[in-house]
């Protein structure tokens, strides 16, 4: 996954004033600029995230072929969860990323390691790079505030991420961030009137919060 510049399509809406929502985490970053997570509305955001989602790149997300209101629905089913919740990140008024959190303990994951205490679950899916193509250091950046509002900002002790055994490169960003690679395992299928998620191939990784923030 490259490190993401907004292209125009997903400029902020009219009909959505990001700065007028309220962010559970906003956090300056001297030299890259202000990052704001926001809860996801499934409504007002459906079209941006859709336009994500459904790019070859985001195959791994497993939404290619879903229609805007099935990724509306997708996430309105998620907003009644109080184990999953999904944000959407801004970084200087522009939408950036995806970001999802779930209590590992509710998720299939916990049938394939060890859980402890103060574990927390995290996806993330970037924006498509703009014109400009990656910025060095740019991903780095806009993970560092992630990782400070779901490790300092929520009190967790460790997360973990499963992306797809297949997904090279997210795997290699979460080493390079300082994760440590666990066991290749398999999701389960999860099968419910709600939710199909089919059997995964997933390659576990963990940060420690004495880890991300050293010293």
């Amino acid at each position: 996954m490259t490190d993401p510049r907004p292209d125009a399509p997903y400029t902020t809406p009219h009909t959505t004033p990001y700065a007028d929502r309220a962010a559970v985490h906003e956090q300056r970053l001297d030299g890259f600029g202000t990052v704001r997570i926001l809860p996801l509305d499934p409504a007002a955001d459906a079209t941006v995230i859709h336009g994500w989602v459904s790019e070859g790149r985001a195959a791994f997300w497993g939404m290619n072929g879903l229609t805007r209101q099935q990724v509306a629905d997708v996430y309105a089913h998620m907003d009644t969860l109080d184990t999953h919740h999904a944000f959407l990140v801004v970084k200087d008024g522009e939408p950036v990323a995806l970001f999802q959190t779930y209590d590992p303990e509710a998720d299939r994951v916990s049938e394939c390691y060890a859980t402890e205490p103060g574990d927390i679950g995290v996806h993330l899916l970037l924006a498509p790079a703009g014109s400009g193509g990656a910025r060095p250091g740019w991903t780095a950046a806009l993970s560092g505030a992630l990782m400070a509002y779901v490790l300092l900002g929520l009190d967790r002790t460790r997360i973990v991420v499963d992306p797809d055994v297949d997904n090279v490169k997210a795997i290699a960003r979460f080493l390079k961030q300082g994760f440590t690679a666990g066991p290749a395992v398999v999701l389960p299928e999860v099968d419910l009137p709600d939710v199909y998620l089919p059997e995964k191939e997933a390659q576990l990784a963990f940060l420690r919060r004495e880890v991300a923030f050293a010293g």
